[in-house]
């Protein structure tokens, strides 16, 4: 059971996570110029989705075909998963037959539990609590924009959401200031807001969280399964809009993510997608980069462990 898994930045030490940033800009070169890569020929990716997906599940399908393997798709709907098979078994006979196991799924358990009987990687494509990939893109957008993200100051605007945890995570293993501005009721994880202490300061207003900022990040204002929510949401939210105006107020060379899909309008201005200073197309493309390095530094050693 000695399988490197990928539920959380803390799994990783900050030095593998600049690696892995620094592969996946390689990566992205690599496949810019043609090259034909394929450190995985024969493995397998097994797929779990419990959540839609649109770039998750482009990234890794993509990824693991141009690093040579193959992707297998999984929803509830066609998988012993939907009708109660105990996770731990599915577990224990997936990892039997698959290389390594990418999961998007609601409760944050189901990803730990899996990892605790599989003896191949898992990777946690999404769950309530934490969304590591994504924040790998990030890293590595803001990377080849603007260098180093260490001793920066970046703003989280929104909800204290998955993403938002991982930003926490982030400031801790990529050495950068959080300033997360969201409405009360709508923390992040106290937890993680303990084990950051400093690191991260918690604002109730956007424009004090953004002032000289360089990098601000937002999301949607209710997420998967929060639908119900989504009415209410919007009134409460609506301060919290990220526009022009609000990224005026940052750093002259500010940088504007999102993970997407956006739903503009609501938390972000109808035109913001379209500033200069928003990164959102090339941080998309990234998940497929930073996804094969991590692919590429979780499963090849199987091969020569083999």
């Amino acid at each position: 059971m000695s399988a490197r898994h990928f539920l959380s930045l803390m799994d990783c030490t900050p030095q593998e996570l600049s690696s892995l940033v620094r592969r996946g800009i390689e990566l992205k070169e690599l496949r810019e110029r043609g090259v034909l890569f394929e450190p995985l020929k024969n493995r397998v990716l097994g797929m779990i989705f419990e959540k839609a997906s649109t770039r998750t599940r482009l990234s890794f399908e993509a990824g693991m075909i141009q690093l040579g393997g193959q992707a297998i798709f999984l929803s509830p709907r066609d998988t012993q998963l939907g009708r109660g098979e105990p996770i731990s078994d599915s577990a224990i006979v997936m990892s039997r037959m698959l290389d390594a196991v990418m999961i998007r799924t609601f409760a944050h358990s189901n990803l730990t539990e899996f990892a605790a009987h599989s003896r191949i990687s898992v990777i946690n494509g999404l769950s309530d609590d934490l969304h590591p990939c994504q924040l790998m893109a990030d890293m590595q957008t803001f990377h080849e924009h603007r260098g180093s993200i260490a001793g920066k100051t970046v703003t989280w605007i929104g909800d204290g959401n998955n993403m938002c945890n991982s930003y926490i995570e982030a400031a801790m293993q990529f050495d950068f200031q959080l300033r997360i501005a969201c409405p009360e009721g709508y923390e992040p994880d106290a937890a993680l807001l303990a084990a950051a202490g400093e690191r991260v300061t918690l604002l109730r207003d956007p424009r004090e969280a953004v002032a000289g900022a360089h990098l601000v990040s937002t999301d949607v204002w209710a997420s998967m399964g929060q639908e119900e929510e989504a009415q209410a949401r919007l009134t409460l939210f609506r301060p919290y809009q990220v526009t022009p105006a609000l990224l005026d107020l940052a750093a002259e060379d500010v940088l504007f993510m999102h993970c997407l899909p956006a739903h503009r309008g609501e938390e972000v201005s109808h035109d913001l997608l379209e500033d200069p200073r928003s990164v959102a197309w090339d941080q998309a493309e990234n998940r497929l980069h930073v996804q094969k390095a991590l692919l590429e530094f979780l499963v090849e050693p199987a091969y020569h462990h083999a």
